[in-house]
Order: C-alpha cells, then structure tokens, then sequence
C-alpha cells in the first residue's frame, strides 16, 4: 500500500526525524524516505511495527482516502469559474492525500467566496459576515463537525465512562427514574416535569443556584430521559470533558463550549445506549431501529446517530453515515463512522430519496444510491422525525428527515435490505450537487436552500452528535 502522504504526516505530527522513526521501526532512514516518497509501498510488516509503536488504529491509518476531503473539492472545483480548467479525479485525490492542509485552505478560500457572493446578492458589506466574523473564517460550528468528523464520530473515553454509569442503572424504560435518582442522591440535583404554561418556549432549563433540571411537559419520554442523561453526564464526566476539549485545543472560547456540549450529547447516549449491550444488540436484531428504540427507550433520531458511532477496534458495528434535512433542503446534521462525500457548500441531491421521505411521514423508505463520479454504491434510508409535540398534536419542527446509510456490502446484514437483490440492485445515481451531476431536471427539482444566521444557543443543534442541545 502506498500511504507516503499519511506516514509523512503521522511522522510530523510526532515530532520526530526520519532518523528517530526509522530507528524506532528498525529500517534505515533511505527506506523510510522512499516510503514517505510513495516510491516503495508500505509493507504488512511495516504496518504491524507502526501500529506497536505508536499505537495506531490500522484500519483508520491504512483505509481510504478521505472521501469527505474529496467531495468538498469536487464541488470546489465544479464552480463555472473553473470550467476551463478540467481537473482529473486523481489530482483531487492526490491534494487531499498527500497535503490535506493546502486542501482544507482551498475549501476556506471557496467558502469566503461563497460568503461574498451571498452578502453581494443581498447588498451587505461583503467585508464581515453576520456574527461579525471575517468572510470565510471558520465557524464553531464548522471547527466542532470537523473535528467529529477526523474523530469519525466515536469517542472510546466517552464510551467507556457511559458504560461504567449505566452498569449502576437501568437501561431501557426505567432510565429517566433511575437517572433521576443518582442525580438526586449524588449531586443533590432535582429533576421537575412542568407545565407549558411555566415553561413557555423552553423544554429544558438547568437552574444552578436551586440545583433543578427543569423539563416540559411536551417532551416525550425518550428526550427526557436523554435530558436526564445529559446533566448527569456532564457532572459525572466533567473531568473527562474538560480533558478532551483541552486535547482538541479549540481556536477560541465559543468553539470550545460548543465542543463540550457536543461531546456531552455523546456521554448521554454513551450512558442512554451503553456500547457493548447496544452493539450486541444491534447485530442481533439486524439493525431495526424500531426494535432498538424500544429495547433502549430512545426515539429514532437518538438511534440513529448512536448507530453512527460504533467504531471500537475488534467490536465494530456496519459503518453508518447520517444526514438530517428540511424540507427545504438544508442540512442540519452529518455525521459518518465512515467516509461518505458530503455536501459541505450546498444541500443533499434532489434524488435521493430522503425528500421523498416528506411524502410519507412516519414511514422509512429505502433506496440504492450511486455517487456521481466515483461510482461507489450505498444502501439508505430515511424517514421523517417529530421532535416537540404542539397544542394540536403536530410537531414544532416536524419538518425533519432523518437519512441513514452505509456501503452496499454492508446492507446484507440490515434487516431493511431483506428481499432486495443486492448482487445486482437499482441504483439511483446521486451527486454532491447539482453541478456535480449537470442534471437540469434535477436543478428543476430541487428547493433552493434557505440560509439563516444561528445564535450561539442554536448552534450545538446543528454540530452535536446527538438530538439534544445544551441549555
């Protein structure tokens, strides 16, 4: 295998000299030289003495390329501006590979002209965006998903601590009264259901001074129970917490609150979902999500994105990738236990058939898709969430669909590919975006995305790796 770009960066990362690494892999310097230089490849052994050494995940290290880096400069390079420059597939591939820094800077020119041209289009001052930040600098909430994403969406320390708490718990039904409970005896904290009426637009509130979690009536009783999770995890695992937002050293304050409250959603659905029961039995029932949201009292969203995260090296669940929309077609959430290219500059291609989801609330419908480009195969599905239950019995922000997927050689093991020829499927070709595909009737098709500047307060909704925000 030919990794030279990787075992460069792994080498610089460390801090180390050709002469330290090649000491500590016991090669010479000129080997390890033509390694780095793709001009020998890098052998089985080579691998095993690396994984020893430095303490690798192999399969992370030597598995493919970063499709997220690749689809962001597909788009890139799919502007009308670039049409005269014709740029192969493998050029991308090779930029993304072997200087992924010089990449991610091409992304953050392409979005401040993104920037621009929008605040153009709205006659604004192009100069600073709407939060007062120059034009195409990078977000919290675009620093946080990245960083989740580099980490594919697992967090081992988080997992293990989920699962030492909920070993002095009930899990399933009974979590949100069990909870309840060691938040009470432990950290003198009282949990309180009240009246819409009392708490007017807000479905959770943490009063510090009286030391009471306050939740609507309207929540159901699986965000309950992830509130519940949630304060608990944060007093429980502070230390942890604050740990690895110190590890991930964060660019600024707003950033680093937003990435504790992201790894905090995680914890909660650590200890909502503990890994190794949830892994079992998952595998067990053939991935239903239904089966799954009964057995541990979570909703479907809360499911699927736990789905997202079952990375443990030697315990591995089927590689999941998620995405959640509106009906207009802007992306609120992404993640992936494996690569999956992203839309990062616009929203999720007309056909597929998460939009279709609107049609028929309530049901999951199922779809064989096909990027455009690279041909790889993947088998999803999608289905609409309620969140908040209303007055009327409608939903504040039902307006949401949840799509989940994987490769298509992993769709044998999911119950919902059952009956389906997956030797030789129906594949729907889809695209990054429209410029991607060039389908004018797609373009028709789709809903122009609507864009909004989100407080602080909302941002965590839109990055944490679970459905529950921070207060």
């Amino acid at each position: 295998m030919f990794l030279g770009g990787r075992l460069k960066r792994l080498r610089r990362e460390l801090g180390h000299t050709q002469s330290r690494m090649a000491a500590d892999l016991g090669v010479s310097p000129s080997y390890l030289n033509h390694l780095e230089r793709n001009q020998r490849p890098v052998t089985a052994q080579v691998l095993l003495r690396l994984a020893q050494t430095y303490d690798l995940d192999l399969r992370a290290f030597s598995g493919d390329a970063d499709k997220g880096g690749e689809a962001d400069l597909q788009e890139v390079f799919a502007d009308p501006m670039f049409r005269d420059l014709p740029i192969p597939r493998h050029e991308i591939s090779d930029l993304v590979e072997n200087a992924p820094g010089a990449a991610e800077a091409v992304s953050r020119l392409y979005r401040a002209l993104q920037d621009q041209r929008r605040r153009e289009s709205l006659g604004l001052s192009p100069a600073l965006t709407d939060d007062g930040r120059e034009a195409g600098e990078l977000t919290p909430a675009d620093w946080v998903r990245d960083y989740i994403q580099a980490h594919r969406n697992h967090f081992p320390e988080l997992d293990a601590l989920g699962e030492a708490l909920a070993a002095e718990l009930t899990i399933g039904p009974g979590f949100e009264s069990a909870a309840a409970r060691r938040l009470s005896d432990a950290w003198r904290i009282d949990v309180r259901v009240l009246p819409i009426s009392v708490m007017v637009e807000f479905v959770r509130r943490y009063d510090p001074h009286r030391r009471r979690l306050l939740l609507s009536e309207v929540l159901g009783v699986p965000a309950r129970s992830f509130a519940v999770a949630y304060q608990l995890g944060f007093n429980e695992g502070g230390e942890i917490l604050n740990s690895l937002v110190d590890q991930a050293a964060a660019p600024d304050l707003a950033s680093q609150r937003l990435l504790k409250v992201s790894l905090a959603n995680y914890l909660a659905a650590a200890t909502l979902m503990p890994y190794a029961a949830f892994h079992a039995a998952a595998e067990e029932m053939a991935y239903d999500i239904g089966l799954l949201s009964a057995r541990f009292g979570a909703s479907f969203e809360q499911v699927c994105h736990r789905l997202t995260t079952l990375s443990r090296p030697g315990v591995r669940g089927v590689p999941f990738f998620l995405i959640r929309t509106d009906n207009a077609g802007n992306i609120s959430k992404r993640f992936a236990s494996s690569a999956f290219p992203f839309s990062r500059f616009g929203g999720a291609c007309p056909r597929w058939n998460i939009h279709a989801s609107f049609k028929a609330p309530g049901r999951i419908v199922t779809q064989v898709v096909e990027t455009f480009g690279d041909g790889a195969r993947y088998f999803t599905l999608a289905r609409t969430v309620d969140r908040v239950v209303g007055a009327y019995g409608g939903s504040d922000d039902a307006e949401l669909a949840v799509g989940l997927g994987c490769e298509l050689k992993y769709a044998g093991r999911l119950v919902y590919a059952r009956g389906l020829d997956l030797a030789r499927p129906s594949a729907t070709e889809i695209g990054a975006t429209c410029r991607l595909c060039e389908r004018p009737n797609c373009r028709e098709r789709a809903a122009p995305p609507i864009t909004r500047t989100l407080r602080v307060d909302e941002l965590a909704k839109t990055v944490s790796p679970f459905p529950f925000a921070a207060p």
